[in-house]
């Protein structure tokens, strides 16, 4: 469960089969009581159906819960943490960070950094989007030692600087505007382009 919009579809599973519970986070549901195993099976199906995954394997729910971690802490969090991600990680699942490092990549076949940074990027790339933020308060925002470190790691992954990333969206959306003022009110051509 990655996103809150999945949370809400676990919401609607658990009440639909009214199993009660005490709270449903990113990530994991805290049941009260016990689940009959037909109850079990129905809210695996149901997960299913809205492409989500019932998960008992303690290690696959060690590596969800910890790209639920991430993902909150780059996408949700609007302030960073206080020390570094390997710490934050290694505290908020209670163990090892070498041994969730290790497991992360055994299972997803991607290191858990490689995960932090496609995330930290589609970040940028969000907030870029938004044009509310500069690259420096962006870079500090995500933990970035500099605008520079930040702008190599976004040319690394993406193939564009994040100046021309900006600027590319901006241009796309005047060309958009300009062929809308080609057309005439019934949709055809206006040879003028006058309005």
């Amino acid at each position: 469960m990655v996103s809150f919009r999945c949370k809400l579809v676990v919401i609607e599973q658990l009440d639909k089969l009214d199993i009660d519970y005490y709270e449903v986070l990113l990530g994991e549901v805290s049941i009260k009581g016990i689940i009959t195993d037909e109850q079990r099976e129905k809210l695996r199906i149901g997960l299913l159906k809205k492409g989500l995954e019932l998960m008992d394997d303690k290690k696959a729910m060690l590596i969800e819960k910890a790209k639920t971690i991430i993902i909150e802490m780059v996408h949700y969090s609007n302030e960073p943490p206080n020390t570094n991600y390997s710490d934050f990680i290694s505290e908020k699942l209670g163990c090892s960070y070498t041994y969730i490092a290790n497991l992360f990549s055994d299972v997803t076949g991607t290191t858990i950094v490689n995960f932090i940074i496609a995330h930290k990027i589609e970040r940028v790339k969000e907030l870029l989007l938004y044009n509310e933020l500069t690259l420096t308060e962006i870079s500090y925002m995500l933990q970035y030692s500099s605008v520079a470190h930040l702008s190599n790691q976004f040319k690394k992954i993406t193939g564009l600087t994040p100046t021309y990333f900006k600027q590319m969206r901006q241009f796309r959306k005047r060309i958009q505007l300009e062929e809308v003022g080609s057309f005439d009110e019934i949709g055809n051509e206006n040879k003028n382009n006058t309005l």
